[in-house]
């Protein structure tokens, strides 16, 4: 397995720890989410370590702590991970978990424990069980909603009607794709980021398991990240998938070290 780009700081000193969850057990359309963390660090690798508009070097805050390898029982492997991130939290770091399908987003939130649960998404995820799966990638919102108080989904444009129903409940704030340019992060409390990786139009990361047209730009995608970074004590991004020639995992690759730079500066 090659390391993330420039994630050389030790990890009883690091700030931040990469963790690859290659979970992929429950994907509906094309599987492949298990390739994610090697793909987001293969990627990566061009990207310089330093960053220009904040001064801050990435290697001297970030670890890769490897990869969780995953099996199928989903519930055991979220437990496990769940287990895994709250260690680095109890540490002082605040990990950064690289997916597999969406899923592994439970656990993420589960061990941070945030406020709020804010997710760029091009779909509301938001059913009580998806196929008869309490645990699915379809399912992730849902379950946020058991531990955080609020959920603030960005760039969605697509969800069943049971599903539109439940968002317009008082714990959910929907904007869609037209209206994240507007957006600003008022909420009150701490944060967990998750970047599903289909927020973005297909055009710009085809290599993700359920792509829908009409999504976000990488810049907007980059912008909703460096605003939520400075409120957050969880991220994670998702859903990258081995579909494309790279663009998916290269987006990935730069929206987590927007977040590390924005949340270090902050």
């Amino acid at each position: 397995m090659t390391d993330f780009p420039g994630a050389n700081a030790a990890l009883d000193t690091a700030a931040y720890a990469i963790v690859g969850a290659p979970l992929d057990v429950s994907t509906t359309f094309r599987p492949g989410a298990r390739f994610g963390p090697d793909r987001i660090r293969t990627f990566g690798q061009p990207f310089d370590e330093y960053d220009r508009r904040t001064g801050t070097h990435f290697g001297a805050l970030v670890a890769d702590d490897g990869d969780l390898p995953a099996w199928d029982d989903a519930a055991e492997y979220l437990s496990f991970l769940e287990g895994d991130l709250a260690e680095h939290h109890t540490a002082g770091r605040i990990p950064l978990l690289v997916g597999g399908e969406h899923t592994v987003t439970v656990a993420g939130v589960r061990a941070a424990a945030p406020d709020v649960y804010v997710c760029l998404d091009a779909h509301l995820d938001l059913y009580d069980a998806y196929a008869g799966n309490e645990l699915s990638h379809a399912t992730v919102t849902r379950r946020a909603l058991e531990t955080v108080d609020e959920a603030i989904l960005l760039g969605v444009r697509t969800g069943s009607e049971d599903e539109w129903n439940r968002a317009a409940a008082a714990d959910v704030t929907v904007v869609e794709a037209d209206d994240v340019g507007s957006w600003e992060p008022t909420f009150d409390g701490d944060a967990y980021l998750s970047v599903d990786i289909d927020a973005a139009d297909p055009g710009f990361a085809p290599g993700t398991g359920t792509p829908a047209p009409f999504g976000l730009s990488p810049r907007a995608l980059r912008n909703v990240v460096r605003a939520v970074a400075p409120k957050s004590v969880g991220f994670d991004v998702v859903e990258v998938n081995d579909r494309d020639d790279g663009q998916a995992a290269a987006l990935g690759a730069k929206l987590l070290q927007e977040f590390v730079f924005s949340h270090a500066d902050a």
